[in-house]
C-alpha cells in the first residue's frame, strides 16, 4: 500500500477555493465621454463591475466614471472600484437574506388559499396558514387550540430526508406524499405536495395539502 493512499484528503470539508483566473490582474482601458482610463484590477472585480453595469443598464465606462467622480480627485481609483464591488455584494447579500427567511415562508403560506404548513426535519410543524388551521379544527376538534397544538402528531409516508433527496435530484420540483395528523385518538389522512422552503440554515419543507 502506498503512503499516499493512507493519507486523508485535507481538502475534504474545506470551502471551494476561488478560481485562479479571478485572482489574476487584468489591465484594461475604459473610455467614457472621451476620457480614457487605464486600470489594473483582478478578473473577479472586472466581472463584478460588469454585473453592476448590467443591473444599471449602462456601460462599464459609465460605472467607472461614476465611481471615479464619487471618490474624488487624487483618490486611488482601483481601491475605489474594489470597495464599490464589495459594497454592492454586501447589499445584494443583505437583500437575499431578507428573502430567504422564515418570514418569507410565512408570507408564502399566508398567500396560499389551500391548507399549507412549514415543516422542520424533525417533523415539527413550524408555522401554518389559516386554511390549514381550519382543516385541522374540522377534522380534529381542539387539535390547534392553545392547550392542544403541541400534542398534534404528524406522520409522513416518506421520510423527510427522502423528500429532500428527491427534491435535489428532480430540480426541486414538488414531491407528493401522504400524511397523517393525529390528536388524541383521532386521525386525519391526506396528501401533500412538498417543496423546499427558501431559507438559509436548517432545511425546511413547505407542505401544501391537495385534498383538504
Amino acid at each position: 500500500m502506498s503512503d499516499k493512499a493512507a493519507l486523508p484528503d485535507s481538502r475534504k470539508g474545506q470551502p471551494d477555493q476561488p478560481q485562479v483566473p479571478d485572482l489574476e490582474p487584468e489591465f484594461r482601458v475604459v473610455a467614457h465621454n472621451g476620457q480614457r482610463r487605464g486600470i489594473r484590477l483582478e478578473h473577479g472585480f472586472w466581472e463584478a463591475l460588469k454585473k453592476i453595469a448590467a443591473q444599471k443598464k449602462c456601460t462599464l465606462g459609465t460605472i467607472v466614471d461614476e465611481i471615479a467622480e464619487a471618490a474624488g480627485e487624487g483618490a486611488n481609483l482601483s481601491s475605489a472600484l474594489r470597495v464599490t464591488c464589495l459594497q454592492n455584494a454586501t447589499l445584494e447579500n443583505a437583500a437575499l437574506r431578507r428573502l430567504v427567511s422564515v418570514e418569507t415562508v410565512r408570507t408564502i403560506l399566508l398567500a396560499c388559499p389551500a391548507p399549507a404548513f412549514a415543516l422542520e426535519n424533525t417533523r415539527k410543524i413550524l408555522t401554518f396558514n389559516p386554511p390549514f388551521q381550519n382543516l385541522v379544527r374540522r377534522q380534529l376538534p381542539a387539535g390547534l387550540n392553545d392547550d392542544g397544538r403541541h400534542e398534534l402528531k404528524l406522520a409522513l409516508d416518506l421520510n423527510i430526508s427522502d423528500i429532500l433527496e428527491r427534491l435535489r435530484l428532480n430540480g426541486n420540483l414538488p414531491v407528493a406524499s401522504g400524511f397523517v395528523i393525529g390528536f388524541g385518538e383521532r386521525r386525519y389522512r391526506g396528501q401533500i405536495n412538498a417543496a423546499r422552503a427558501p431559507v438559509v440554515g436548517p432545511e425546511l419543507l413547505m407542505a401544501f395539502v391537495v385534498n383538504g
